[in-house]
């Protein structure tokens, strides 16, 4: 792993989170001297603080944190991650079908938006519409959530790996929905709860940069144990980099830092294809 490389990953942490921190206290804009951090929008260092993970936790997560099904609540919220249409359906356990379909559909009917668009949730290659796929995945995943619901003592990994075999529950979302449910009593104390993440083909991306070596257009040549040794490997270089303020990343964090990065590069390069457009050089030159 090129410590260059590292150091720019590094740096890019770094600064985004100086983002946030100049932003919560009030300082006026710019907040950064980085164009790019200027002009996009990127996720928080540390995932607690974006302010959908904020609302889910205060509304929903901390108030009921010793419910038994509060994990298939943050399934509820993920699917939707909107604070608006989450507030109008009201914390979601018991399961009422009904109530879930009658709310997002008022507020698609008013023209109000209804799920965010931060993660792409589909409907699984399946010919419905997201409303009626998201009630039928919702309503099966209730009725078998006493083999699915996270058990005392067990991994996230066996968490994560049971989540992925309910209907229309792919590695992403069952990542998301332990990335929530970990801070609760009953998983807080995982063994790995440090260490765990699913990667996703940002990460995959955002990692073979940080590499420098590899087909950045091919993340899913990745094997999976691999990614997971090589994030870890990349975590523990960046943690010890940096600044006492900051505390050191969980492997999620990790996760969601690379995907970042790849969005980041992503950016520079179109920018940079752009230029070369506009102002191509001479022959010579």
């Amino acid at each position: 792993m090129k410590a260059a490389n590292v150091k720019v990953f590094t740096d890019f942490i770094i600064d985004r989170h100086a983002v946030y921190l100049r932003k919560a206290a009030g300082a006026p804009k710019p907040w950064t001297e980085d164009p790019i951090l200027q002009q996009y929008k990127f996720c928080n260092v540390y995932r607690e603080l974006d302010s959908t993970t904020v609302w889910i936790a205060d509304h929903w997560r901390t108030p009921h944190q010793d419910d038994p099904e509060l994990w298939f609540a943050m399934l509820v919220a993920r699917l939707i991650n909107w604070p608006p249409t989450l507030e109008a359906l009201g914390y979601p356990v018991p399961w009422n079908h009904w109530t879930f379909c009658a709310v997002l559909a008022k507020r698609k009917d008013l023209e109000e938006k209804v799920y965010s668009s931060a993660y792409m949730i589909t409907t699984c290659r399946k010919k419905m519409n997201k409303l009626s796929f998201n009630t039928t995945r919702l309503s099966k995943i209730w009725e078998i959530r006493d083999k699915v619901r996270p058990q005392p003592g067990e991994s996230l990994m066996a968490f994560h790996t049971r989540l992925m075999s309910c209907y229309g529950v792919g590695s992403f979302l069952a990542g998301q929905v332990v990335a929530d449910t970990k801070y609760t009593p009953l998983l807080r104390k995982c063994e790995d709860w440090d260490t765990f993440a699913a990667s996703g083909p940002g990460s995959r991306r955002g990692l073979t940069r940080v590499l420098g070596q590899g087909d950045v257009l091919k993340p899913w040549q990745w094997r999976e144990e691999d990614w997971h040794a090589k994030a870890l490997e990349l975590r523990a270089q960046v943690n010890v980099a940096l600044p006492a303020h900051m505390a050191p990343l969980h492997a999620q964090d990790l996760q969601n830092c690379l995907c970042e990065w790849d969005k980041y590069r992503r950016i520079i390069e179109a920018t940079k294809r752009f230029r070369m457009m506009k102002y191509p050089g001479r022959k010579g030159e």
